[in-house]
C-alpha cells in the first residue's frame, strides 16, 4: 500500500469517527458506537473502500494501550473504599454472574470449546465506566447513594476485567490451560502488577520534578507516552498483553492506587491533573482508530445470516451479559428493591472494554467470525440501549421514596 492512500485512510478514519461519535451521542448513544459503525460503513461489510492492514492494526493497538492508561487514570480506588462491601458485592457478582452464564451457555449449549467459551464469558464481564458515568450525570443521580454504588463497582469491575483479559490472552498464546499454567501465569502478572507501579511511580516522580524546571514545551506528555509504551513493551516480555502496561501506568499517575505502598506515597494532585488535561487530545486521538478498527475487521457479507445460530447465539448471550448485571444489583439485599433494580441496570452497558475483549480474542485466533460478530453485537446491544432504558426508569420512578432525592 501506498503512503499516499495510508494518509487518506487516516484522514477518513478520524474524520468519519468523529463525525459519527457526535451524532451517536446527539442520538443519546455512546461516542463509541458511531465510531463502531463507521468501520463497519468504510469496511469489507459495506463500501470495502478500507481493509484492515498492519499499519492501521499498528495506531490500533497503541489506540488500546493508550485507553487502558486512561482507564486506570481514572480509577478512584477511593470512591470504591467509600462505598464499601457494597461495591465490591456488586462489582464482583457483575462479575462472575455473567461470566460463568456465558461460559456454560457457549461451553454446554453450543458445545464451544474451553478457550472460547472462557474469551466470551470475559467479554461479559466488563463495565463501561464512562458509559455508566455519562447516563447517571444525565439523569441527575451520579452522586446518589446508588449512583456512588455503581461507580465504585465499575472501578472494581475494570481492575478484574483488565486480569480476566491478561489470564486469557496468555492461555490463548501458550496453548496452555491447565491448572500448572495458570498458576505460574498468576504468579507472573502478579508479580508484574505489584512491581510495576513502584517503578512508574519512581519515573513519573522524575518526569513531574524536570517538568517544573523545562522550557520545553509537551515535555510532559512526549515522557508519558514513552513511559505508558514502554511498560507495554515490558508486559509482552513477560507474557501479558501490552495493554497491561498502560493500565498499571495510568494506576500509578492516579495517586490512588490500592495496594499499601500506594497509600505511602506523596499525592502530587497537580501533576496527576497536568497528565489528564495533556494527554487527553493524545489519546482521543489514537482510541477512535482502534473502534473504527473493529468495525473494519468485521465482515458481515461473509456471516450466514439464515444461519438460526447466529440469532440464537446472539439473543442468549445477550439475555445471560443483560441478566447477569441486573442480577448482581440484586444481591444487594438490604437495600430497597427499586435501588437494587438500578444498580443492575446502570451496570449494564460494556462498551470500550467489551470491544477491546472481543478484539483481542479475535486476534489472538480464539473467535471465529460469527461468534466473533455475535459478541460485538451483545457489546452493541448492551452499550446502545442500556441508556434509554435506565433514562425511562428514572422518568418513572425518579420520584419513588425508595430512590431519595437527587443530589
Amino acid at each position: 500500500m501506498e503512503g499516499a492512500e495510508v494518509l487518506l485512510q487516516i484522514a477518513i478514519i478520524l474524520a468519519g469517527a468523529r463525525l459519527a461519535g457526535e451524532i451517536a451521542m446527539h442520538l443519546g448513544a455512546p461516542a463509541v458506537i458511531g465510531e463502531l459503525l463507521v468501520g463497519v460503513l468504510l469496511g469489507p461489510s459495506q463500501l470495502g473502500w478500507i481493509h484492515p492492514s498492519e499499519f492501521l492494526q499498528l495506531l490500533a493497538d497503541i489506540g488500546i494501550i493508550l485507553l487502558l492508561f486512561q482507564v486506570g487514570l481514572e480509577t478512584n480506588i477511593r470512591r470504591l473504599r467509600e462505598t464499601g462491601t457494597e461495591a465490591v458485592i456488586v462489582a464482583v457478582g457483575g462479575a462472575v454472574i455473567p461470566m460463568l452464564g456465558s461460559f456454560l451457555l457457549c461451553r454446554y449449549a453450543f458445545d464451544m470449546s474451553l478457550l472460547i467459551s472462557l474469551f466470551v464469558g470475559g467479554a461479559m464481564t466488563a463495565t463501561s465506566i464512562g458509559v455508566t458515568v455519562r447516563i447517571l450525570r444525565d439523569v441527575g443521580r451520579d452522586d446518589s447513594r446508588e449512583g456512588q454504588i455503581v461507580l465504585g463497582a465499575a472501578v472494581l469491575d475494570d481492575v478484574l476485567g483488565v486480569l480476566v483479559l491478561a489470564f486469557l490472552f496468555q492461555m490463548s498464546a501458550a496453548h496452555d490451560t491447565s491448572y500448572g499454567g495458570l498458576l505460574s501465569l498468576l504468579a507472573f502478572i502478579g508479580l508484574f502488577f505489584v512491581v510495576s507501579p513502584i517503578v512508574a511511580e519512581l519515573a513519573s516522580a522524575v518526569i513531574s520534578r524536570y517538568g517544573q524546571v523545562t522550557e520545553l514545551p509537551g515535555l510532559v506528555a512526549t515522557l508519558i507516552v514513552s513511559l505508558v509504551l514502554f511498560f507495554a513493551w515490558i508486559a509482552h516480555v513477560v507474557g501479558a498483553p501490552e495493554l497491561l502496561g498502560g493500565f498499571v501506568v495510568g494506576l500509578a499517575l492516579s495517586r490512588q492506587f490500592f495496594l499499601p505502598f500506594g497509600e505511602s506515597m506523596a499525592p502530587d494532585a497537580a501533576f496527576t491533573r497536568q497528565v489528564r488535561r495533556e494527554m487527553r487530545p493524545i489519546v482521543q486521538l489514537f482510541t477512535p482508530i482502534f473502534f473504527v478498527g473493529v468495525g473494519l475487521s468485521l465482515d458481515l457479507r461473509m456471516i450466514n445470516w439464515d444461519s438460526p445460530f447466529v440469532w440464537l447465539f446472539s439473543f442468549s448471550l445477550a439475555a445471560v451479559a443483560i441478566g447477569g448485571k441486573v442480577l448482581a444489583g440484586h444481591l444487594l439485599r438490604s437495600e430497597p428493591r427499586l435501588i437494587r433494580q438500578a444498580v443492575g441496570m446502570a451496570m449494564v452497558p460494556r462498551a470500550e472494554v467489551g470491544l477491546i475483549f472481543a478484539e483481542l480474542g479475535r486476534s489472538a485466533g480464539a473467535l471465529n467470525g460469527e461468534v466473533y460478530a455475535a459478541v460485538v453485537l451483545v457489546i452493541a446491544y448492551t452499550t446502545v440501549f442500556a441508556p434509554f432504558w435506565l433514562k425511562l426508569f428514572y422518568r418513572r420512578f425518579g420520584s419513588h421514596g425508595a430512590l431519595g432525592k437527587p443530589p
